[in-house]
């Protein structure tokens, strides 16, 4: 089953409301060993308890929470970025005003993005994209950036190193294949426009746009032809 971004934000909220659970009580003389206090352990419950608190405080208001997931379920995330992939790649016009000027070109799909650059791969050339100090990331087209991401082996050696892990997450390159590493910041970010799979020809856009990946769009792994194995 995949992750969706309601499950991450949750995931989130259950983290930190696990830290405002107080451990169960010990068992006492009469032989109880639970605490009748104690938030139910259903991380559904917890993030609800968690979210009751936080509004009651005036800390949260609920309908800029429920816009804020709205956001990221529906308006934000791969799927963006899978959109532009697909349509850059039945639509060698569009591709040509992506590159040239991005910001511009995922706008007439209704994705604003001024300050992304979308970079293409090419039998000879592989982008990969990171945030060196940081964690900069092309949200509006990829959402929530993953762990691996924001840590700091991945910021660092993605640039000293980065056949070497580009080889740990899985993807080898030929010794000919030139690697390009793009520095995210704050005002500028990156987006890596895969190479389109073999024996795709016949396929609609939006069966190609179901074939994108995040990991591909930025640049640590390749799309394999349908039907073949990861």
């Amino acid at each position: 089953m995949s992750t969706t971004r309601r499950d991450l934000l949750t995931g989130a909220l259950t983290a930190a409301g696990a830290a405002l659970v107080p451990p169960a009580a010990p068992a006492d003389e009469h032989g109880h060993d639970h605490d009748h206090s104690t938030v139910p352990s259903d991380p559904a419950l917890r993030v609800k308890a968690l979210e009751s608190l936080m509004v009651a405080k005036g800390l949260v208001d609920p309908a800029a929470l429920d816009a804020l997931i709205e956001t990221y379920e529906h308006k934000v995330g791969p799927h963006v970025g899978a959109r532009v992939v697909a349509r850059a790649w039945v639509d060698a016009a569009y591709r040509a005003r992506l590159l040239a000027n991005t910001g511009a070109a995922v706008a007439e799909l209704g994705v604003g993005a001024d300050d992304l650059t979308v970079v293409e791969n090419t039998p000879t050339t592989h982008n990969l994209v990171v945030c060196t100090l940081c964690s900069c990331y092309p949200w509006s087209v990829l959402g929530l950036p993953p762990l691996w991401y924001k840590s700091a082996a991945y910021r660092s050696r993605a640039v000293i190193d980065p056949r070497g892990v580009l080889e740990e997450f899985g993807l080898h390159l030929a010794d000919d294949v030139e690697v390009r590493v793009w520095d995210s910041t704050a005002e500028h970010r990156y987006l890596v426009l895969p190479e389109r799979p073999a024996g795709t020809e016949g396929l609609s856009e939006s069966a190609l746009a179901a074939l994108v990946t995040r990991d591909a769009m930025v640049g640590i792994a390749k799309l394999a032809p349908p039907g073949s194995a990861a």
